[in-house]
């Protein structure tokens, strides 16, 4: 933890937020850093399915938490901070893109749906894909690459980032099986890639030696809440060791 944020439990005041997503809320602080709550909330566009699911916001921190430290130490820079509560944390604030960087390493969901014909599901892909998806409602839409040249995004050092992520988490939950993760990924103060959003079940496919699966897939699935809390404390406790 760095020594120049308040440490867990420090009982940082609030007032209304600054900004509210669907996921989270953030309060503006000085020095360019946040204070982040997050939502218990999960959603799938292509299931019409968006409810709150008790537990599920401690538990996606729980995991970020891991996983920040996990890529922080390979040399990827995240946002994060330092944890201060169950469900929030302090993290450098920078505006968010209206564009997502996703990493696929097998071809399944809206791969398979939208590109019938091109991938049977399950292929996986050597060397993985990045794609990028204006984040739009109700469902996010591919966005070529050119059109984020033109729009100044440096999108090389993106797909590095994106790259470098990838490796750090696949090693780090081998023997477990990452199918995919999307990120949010933002130009620093000084123009390097820095990633801004949740590393957690919630923004991966994630699946178990057996093919189970162990993320946000139990939601689009129809799984009842206490059996989606239940899949995500058990893989917490695996990949916290």
């Amino acid at each position: 933890m760095r020594s120049d944020v308040e440490p867990r439990g420090s009982g940082i005041r609030t007032g209304e937020p600054d900004i509210v997503g669907r996921s989270k809320r953030l309060w503006l602080r000085e020095g360019g850093t946040c204070l982040v709550e997050l939502v218990p909330s999960l959603r799938s566009f292509t299931y019409r399915r968006d409810e709150l699911v008790a537990a599920t916001g401690k538990l996606r921190l729980d995991f970020y938490e891991l996983a920040a430290a996990r890529l922080a130490d390979s040399g990827v820079r995240t946002a994060f901070r330092a944890r201060v509560g169950d469900i929030r944390y302090l993290a450098d604030y920078r505006p968010a893109p209206p564009f997502e960087v996703i990493v696929k390493n097998v071809a399944t969901g809206s791969t398979i749906r939208k590109y019938p014909g091109l991938f049977e599901e399950g292929y996986r892909f050597s060397p993985p894909v990045v794609k990028f998806d204006y984040r739009v409602d109700p469902e996010d839409q591919p966005i070529g690459e050119d059109y984020l040249r033109a729009a100044g995004v440096p999108v090389a050092a993106f797909h590095e980032v994106a790259l470098r992520c990838n490796r750090v988490l696949t090693e780090w939950l081998s023997p477990l099986d990452l199918w995919d993760f999307c990120l949010v990924v933002a130009v620093d103060t000084d123009g390097e890639p820095i990633i801004i959003s949740e590393v957690s079940p919630d923004c991966m496919r994630l699946r178990s030696e057996d093919g189970r699966a162990l993320d946000k897939d139990l939601f689009r699935a129809g799984a009842d809440h206490d059996t989606i809390v239940a899949q995500w404390r058990e893989l917490i406790d695996r990949v916290r060791g």
